[in-house]
């Protein structure tokens, strides 16, 4: 191990004892980009994330006052012995923990802030009526305006004589104009203007109507010439003054031009339509804020109410054969009748595909025809409404509800008044819709007046370099209004990592978890050019990475092992790639060297007649495409992000084999059909959700072997003189639990400004148990003992009991035999879930016939974990099972029987088949990045397995 002896220039970690880490000394460059590396579980996160990273926040955080300290995230001082030299730092990692419906990419990375504020200061109010610029209109303004008309036109300065009239019945109104009258007379107006009359009042009598509607008052007679401005700009400010911000400029006709009537207002007012707007200012433009938020849906965007995606789920088929879903209940046969004579009327035709009627036409069918006493769709839900007091009418709409559009704004989420404000002739909304590479062009080509790029220059730049960084992280596909709950860990990752570097902050430790995640090979060196740049303006880099081009870029490569879990936690190697390439108890040298490595197949299982077809899929960004997935082979989904992998494997082909079989309540994704469902007894969707929330879910609990475990304590003789049942060996039930701890085993002290205090619970003394239960023992093993065993020592000591040993071999098999049967779930990395998971099918013994789907399951995974993974992926073939597979790793594509590249961008640019075939034959097509990658690294690597 090469120990770094500039201790001047490191952050020095001695001592740490986190988890699995056995009391390691490491030192951490600064101003440098440190790789750590390891297999799955070996400690690496223990190590960056639950070490270094903790205890500079710590630090940071308890240097705050005691008030400011109670408001942000307290955190444990890790167990270390000294950490020197640490700085400030940042954690960048792949959970995506927003579940906030109203945070978007745009709020993430602080763009929305700044398009508020520009908005808010050189936006133009455009009227919704007629779509003229609203503006204030000041004495100088209106001074302006008016002077550009012809030289020597004769004009009147007036203002309403009307606006301080209170409308009352007739009498009193008379009264009411004779004394307005005098009042205006005795502030020295003495002329009127009425219909091209001018009336001059003597006294309050000398005005003969009845009320004082289209008369104004007098101000001046100015005729327009060179010294008249001061003059005009007077008689405007008296009209503002007394005729309640209201003034008129009236011409008289000449021989060249007819008369004319010009109307101003120091109210921001449109002067054609009388419609007073709202001033731009910051918190008109945030929905989260309720001046800006559209009432009807609070900004949220969307409300609840009646779906049409839910009444007419697939769009491709005719009204005859049932488009309208609640019309082919029998109960509504009515409905489909009367729908029958109206298309007939209308002449709509009944056996065309509702997505090929005209938008007029599906507009009909939906809203319905007054004048044909049609109620449409729409009309027949409010019928229904009325009828909510029956039971079943109730269960119908509830089947039909969902969150739609909101009415009023469209999905816009804010009040008209914000909607109404542009810049470039785009609202905020409208801008906040496009992708992040269409924004970055918009305000790139933004074309500004003097002024406004006086004002705009410092924001538009903070946004123009904002969308640059999201440029770079390769997210140029989604758009700002994207919510953030519906962003993958990558993507997430990223958008963090590109509003740090908008941030520009300098002199801080970043730590990254696994960034490269759910990125094309392409990207790769886009990523690696950012983290670089991170470094080279002051910062410390550390990332947490099993990328081979990350680790061939690194300033350091830090290698955690050489197992995992209790054979981890040590500190293989420190030092530059050069040195690391030279040692041979390092698994990761090893596969750097070529010496081991990720076999590829020479003979791929072959393709049969069993396949599952995607007709028409349209969803998202996908372009209507077809594609053929084989089954009995392990298929894998190719492409940049954002081309439409997840969409297609999850929105279309999940969602829509789920919904045939009657397990999907939700909308499933837009395609024409989905056949070949016959060929499945199940489909299983193994995602990136962590296994377990809580301290007392584990990994035999999730693959349901602690069911037996608590059976066997529950059958022994003491167990039975006790009378106590497989209830009471589990700590998430009442019963043998300890009440204390509520069988977690720890008790946390709520310490307000200082970090939550955990302590083991005095009355189970950790073990979370009542002790008497645990004098009840099997084979001089009590339950809390048992729980402590690894799997690998679980599995000898049940060696007699083959419904424990077979679920537990399998953990086993999938490189999981370190972890101990109740190590808490909160506690194991993305990798270990994963393989979590993936044991808990292969267990099961139910995978003939059952199509597996992963997303990205090389997530946390070391080269030789991959290969653990893809033993686990024949064992599921060989049962019978299909499996389809997302990724990006080369070397889970090099072993696939069949690939299906989608691009060739992100966004809109993407959704299209790119390639579909044998990897050997996609690296032959010069158009498909994978293609590319692919070629490269099948080279000389084709060996028999």
């Amino acid at each position: 191990m090469t120990m770094n002896n500039n201790t001047s220039e490191c952050i020095i970690v001695r001592g740490a004892k986190v988890h699995n880490l056995k009391n390691v000394n490491v030192n951490i460059n600064l101003h440098k980009l440190t790789v750590v590396t390891g297999v799955s579980g070996s400690g690496k996160t223990s190590l960056a994330f639950d070490t270094i990273y903790a205890e500079g926040q710590r630090r940071y955080v308890e240097s705050l006052s005691a008030y400011a300290r109670q408001f942000l995230e307290r955190m444990d001082k890790p167990d270390v012995d000294e950490v020197i030299g640490i700085c400030p730092a940042i954690a960048i990692s792949q959970k995506n923990s927003s579940r906030n419906p109203r945070s978007t990419v745009a709020t993430q990375t602080e763009i929305f802030d700044y398009l508020r504020l520009l908005y808010a200061r050189i936006g133009k109010t455009y009227c919704h009526s007629c779509g003229q610029i609203v503006k204030r209109d000041t004495p100088e303004s209106i001074a302006d305006e008016i002077l550009t008309l012809t030289p020597a036109t004769r004009f009147y300065v007036v203002f309403p004589a009307f606006t301080e009239i209170v409308k009352s019945s007739r009498s009193k109104q008379t009264n009411s104009v004779k004394a307005h009258l005098m009042s205006l007379m005795q502030r020295g107006f003495t002329r009127l203007y009425q219909e091209g009359q001018i009336i001059e009042l003597q006294t309050p009598e000398s005005f003969t109507g009845e009320n004082l509607e289209n008369t104004y008052v007098l101000v001046d007679r100015l005729v327009i010439k060179a010294d008249v401005r001061q003059r005009l700009i007077d008689s405007i400010e008296i009209a503002y003054q007394s005729g309640g911000g209201q003034v008129g400029i009236f011409t008289l006709a000449t021989a060249e031009a007819t008369s004319k009537e010009l109307y101003f207002s120091e109210n921001f007012e449109c002067k054609t339509c009388k419609i007073t707007y709202l001033l731009p200012e910051p918190r008109l433009f945030s929905f989260n804020n309720p001046y800006g938020a559209c009432s009807t849906c609070q900004g949220f965007g969307n409300t609840i109410g009646i779906d049409l995606d839910l009444i007419i789920p697939n769009r491709q088929l005719s009204l005859s054969a049932g488009a309208v879903d609640p019309w082919t209940k029998p109960q509504f046969d009515w409905a489909l009748l009367e729908l029958k004579d109206f298309c007939k009327e209308a002449q709509i035709p009944m056996n065309v595909a509702f997505d090929d009627l005209t938008p007029a036409q599906q507009n009909l069918i939906i809203n319905g025809d007054k004048k044909a006493k049609w109620m449409g769709v729409k009309g027949f839900f409010d019928w229904l409404e009325t009828k909510k007091y029956k039971l079943h009418i109730r269960v119908l709409l509830s089947k039909y509800r969902g969150y739609t559009s909101c009415s009023d704004c469209a999905g816009a989420r804010l009040r008209q008044e914000a909607r109404d404000v542009k810049i470039g002739n785009k609202n905020l909304p409208e801008v906040l819709s496009l992708s992040i590479i269409k924004a970055a062009k918009f305000f790139d080509t933004l074309s500004l007046t003097e002024t406004e790029t006086a004002i705009a220059d410092r924001l538009l730049l903070e946004i123009r370099r904002r969308l640059h960084f999201l440029l770079d992280v390769g997210l140029d596909y989604l758009t700002l209004n994207r919510l953030a709950s519906t962003l993958s860990g990558g993507e997430s990752q990223r958008i963090q990592l590109a509003t740090n570097l908008g941030s520009s902050l300098v002199g801080a430790l970043y730590v990254l978890d696994e960034p490269s995640i759910g990125l094309h090979p392409r990207d790769n060196q886009r990523l690696i050019n950012i983290l670089k740049n991170l470094r080279d303006i002051g910062n410390t880099v550390l990332v947490v990475e099993h990328e081979t081009a990350m680790i061939k870029s690194a300033d350091y490569v830090i290698d955690v092992g050489l197992g995992a879990g209790e054979f981890g936690g040590e500190i293989i190697f420190e030092g530059t790639l050069e040195k690391l390439l030279k040692q041979e108890n390092s698994l990761t040298a090893k596969y750097l060297r070529g010496e081991l490595e990720v076999k590829t197949p020479k003979l791929r299982r072959s393709i049969g007649d069993k396949k599952i077809e995607i007709l028409g899929a349209s969803e998202h960004n996908l372009k209507n495409i077809n594609v053929e997935i084989p089954l009995g082979v392990m298929t894998c989904i190719t492409g940049v992000s954002g081309s439409g992998k997840s969409t297609l494997i999850h929105n279309v082909l999940y969602a829509n084999l789920k919904k045939q079989r009657g397990e999907w309540q939700e909308k499933a994704g837009n395609c024409r059909q989905v056949l070949g469902g016959k060929y499945l007894s199940d489909i299983i969707l193994v995602d990136q959700s962590p296994i377990g929330r809580t301290p007392r879910s584990n990994p035999v609990t999730y693959i349901k072997v602690y069911d037996v475990i608590r059976e066997v304590f529950a059958s022994t003789k003491e167990a039975k003189a006790h009378g106590y049942d497989a209830s009471h060996f589990s700590f998430n039930v009442p019963g043998g639990r300890c009440e204390t701890c509520e069988g977690d085993g720890t008790i946390t002290v709520e310490m307000q400004f200082l970090a939550d205090v955990e302590l083991v619970c005095e009355e189970c003394k950790g073990t979370r148990f009542k002790s008497s239960l645990l004098e009840i023992k099997y084979r001089n093993r009590n339950i809390h003992e048992v729980l402590q065993l690894t799997v690998r020592e679980a599995i000898s000591f049940f060696s007699n009991i083959p419904r424990i040993t077979n679920k537990l071999k399998v953990l086993d098999d999938v490189g999981l035999g370190y972890l101990r049967l109740g190590q808490s779930a909160t506690t194991l990395s993305g990798g270990e879930a994963q393989r979590v998971k993936l044991a808990s099918f292969l267990a099961k013994r139910t995978s003939e016939k059952t199509l597996f789907i992963f997303d990205e399951p090389t997530t946390g995974l070391h080269f030789d974990d991959i290969n653990k993974l893809l033993i686990s992926f024949r064992r599921l073939i060989d049962a019978g099972a299909s499996i389809v597979i997302i990724e990006h790793n080369l070397d889970v594509i090099k072993t696939s029987d069949w690939i299906i590249d989608l691009g060739p961008e992100g966004g809109e640019q993407g959704g299209f088949v790119i390639a579909t075939g044998r990897p050997e034959e996609i690296i032959e097509l010069e158009h498909s990045y994978t293609g590319k990658f692919l070629r490269e690294h099948l080279q000389n690597c084709l060996q028999e397995v």
